[in-house]
């Protein structure tokens, strides 16, 4: 979902423009997405490398 088709029940203005504080409380709150900050692609290129190193350690160890 994105705030550009959204409309503020206070100032009754575009959400994207942030005119007034819950404006701007809501236009960051969309768009901080991810876990810590992180995009969600960026998190599951993490998860597919952890997934490929704990794979080689695991054939390097012999297990």
């Amino acid at each position: 979902m994105s705030c550009e088709h959204l409309v503020c029940a206070q100032c009754a203005h575009p959400v994207i423009e942030g005119r007034c504080a819950l404006c701007r409380a809501n236009r960051e709150r969309m768009h901080n997405h991810g876990f810590a900050g992180l995009s969600p692609a960026l998190i599951a290129l993490l998860l597919i490398v952890l997934l490929f190193a704990s794979l080689a350690l695991k054939h390097l160890s012999g297990l």
